[in-house]
């Protein structure tokens, strides 16, 4: 976390306790001019000497920091190894920004929140253009706090808390300056083939090259990674490269799945380990198992809407899974906003309409599915990557014409990443229906069957007003009991994602 302006440390101290999940490996603190800088880190890229607050050579300017930045080394060739006195990632971008200042953000390729104090009075936060790695932030006065889950704040700053927005910067001189800007936001690649026709098979090779590739990247630790394997087509594809690519290196990659007896996650999770020659680990759980834990969940979560809390809750227990024996794990996420994987996708008749729901989709993941990826793997001190969500990614695949992915009778959702993957899962599993991780590990029923039963029709109509939009269902009602007693004085207006997909 960090603050700037007046600020009492003990209040930063006691932030630092309630996110002690997210960084069992230190925790340290300094002071930079008008700058309070506090952390609870993972040691990932350089678990030996990439303690945080990381300073460089001299101790004039301190950076801590969230997440990942994937073009380290490239950065690290360009400025000299000399400078660095350290192996981890995120000195790359301390030692660009001593260059450059606040520029220097925009040069960053990866998933990540980083805040920087200088003795000279210096101070900036700047967080991922996607808003993989979380950050909230609340102004009071002339102090203004960031921490990277809403759980951190004192109760006299909750109701002003909000989610800082991803691709941006803020310094006391400039306040919230943008940076480059969503990706690719308009498709360009090869407008002018006819939509009904295949695209040229390089288009399939250029999108698995380029997913291989950031796979690879994602790959790329100092420590043990693993993938978190749901069974559906997403995660799968991330265990076919992640086990080809560990192979190469002579190596066997963990993965982990988890679900009631008989899902069919859990057995198409075994179909894919057993093919792609994994060391599979797995947990069968109980619906009473899975029905208690949903108070703790919505506290790691910090959301009560239904189709997230139905996903969160094998998520967390694969997550515990992993955390035994890796830890940083891959997930699948992303893949089904950028190749419209959700059956709602499937009322669009135009490219353009399309295209404009996916981006909507990924501007709001960072309060949706990926804040479901990275508070339950932060609850069990594990780095969660998501390769689908690479740069390189998402611009090739916001690139493509959207008419490609419009969903029909002879091409279900995602057909053109199955199609470019053809060979490398089986047929059944390449081709499987989309199913929600809740849905497929046998969640949806289970907990929307149990939650309707503690609220009453009578309850909603007398309590749904207190959100905007209404509560809109009885087990919505229910959940938002828990988070209100979990997380009081938070907004949920301000800070809480709601969906409809389901």
């Amino acid at each position: 976390m960090a603050a700037y302006g007046p600020f009492d440390e003990e209040v930063g101290q006691r932030m630092l306790d309630r996110m002690a999940h997210r960084g069992p490996d230190g925790t340290a603190t300094v002071r930079a001019g008008d700058a309070w800088l506090g952390t609870r880190y993972l040691a990932i890229t350089d678990p030996e000497t990439g303690a945080q607050p990381l300073a460089g050579s001299r101790e004039d300017v301190w950076l801590i920091g969230d997440g990942e930045i994937y073009n380290h080394r490239r950065i690290r060739r360009e400025l000299g190894e000399d400078r660095f006195s350290t192996n981890s990632d995120l000195e790359a971008a301390l030692q660009l920004y001593k260059d450059e200042g606040v520029a220097a953000f925009e040069r960053l390729w990866g998933s990540f929140a980083l805040a920087v104090g200088a003795e000279d009075g210096r101070f900036a936060v700047t967080r991922d253009g996607l808003g993989i790695a979380p950050l909230y932030w609340a102004r009071r006065g002339e102090t203004v706090l960031f921490a990277s889950e809403l759980k951190a704040f004192d109760d006299e700053w909750r109701p002003a808390v909000e989610p800082f927005p991803p691709g941006h910067t803020w310094t006391p001189d400039d306040g919230l300056v943008v940076g480059p800007g969503f990706p690719a936001a308009e498709p360009a690649l090869l407008k002018s083939r006819a939509p009904h026709e295949d695209p040229p098979g390089w288009v399939f090779d250029a999108l698995r090259d380029t997913i291989v590739r950031a796979v690879q990247r994602s790959l790329d630790a100092a420590v043990p990674v693993g993938v978190l394997l749901s069974g559906g087509v997403d995660s799968s594809i991330v265990t076919a490269v992640a086990a080809r690519l560990a192979a190469q290196d002579g190596r066997r990659l963990p993965t982990f799945a988890v679900g009631l007896e008989g899902s069919s996650d859990l057995a198409a999770a075994r179909l894919v380990a057993e093919h792609a020659g994994t060391d599979h680990h797995e947990l069968v759980y109980t619906a009473e198992q899975a029905i208690e834990l949903v108070p703790q969940i919505i506290a790691e979560l910090e959301s009560f809407d239904p189709p997230l809390v139905h996903s969160a809750v094998p998520h967390h227990l694969v997550a515990e899974l992993a955390s035994r024996h890796v830890k940083v794990v891959l997930a699948g996420e992303g893949a089904d906003e950028l190749f419209a994987g959700y059956a709602h996708y499937g009322r669009h008749a135009t490219g353009d309409a399309l295209h404009e729901d996916l981006l909507a989709t990924l501007e709001g993941m960072h309060i949706g599915g990926l804040q479901r990826v990275d508070r339950v793997a932060a609850a069990h001190g594990i780095e969660p990557r998501v390769p689908f969500l690479d740069l390189d990614v998402v611009e090739l695949a916001l690139a493509l014409p959207p008419e490609w992915k419009l969903i029909g009778p002879d091409r279900p959702a995602k057909w053109i990443l199955r199609r470019a993957f053809d060979g490398w899962l089986p047929e059944e599993v390449l081709w499987r229906r989309k199913e929600q991780f809740g849905e497929g590990t046998g969640m949806n029923e289970v907990l929307r069957e149990h939650y309707e039963q503690t609220v009453t029709e009578a309850d909603l109509r007398r309590e749904a007003a207190a959100l905007d939009p209404p509560v809109r269902s009885r087990e919505e009602l229910a959940y938002f009991r828990i988070f209100t007693e979990a997380l009081p004085g938070i907004d949920p207006a301000r800070t809480v994602g709601r969906f409809t997909e389901t």
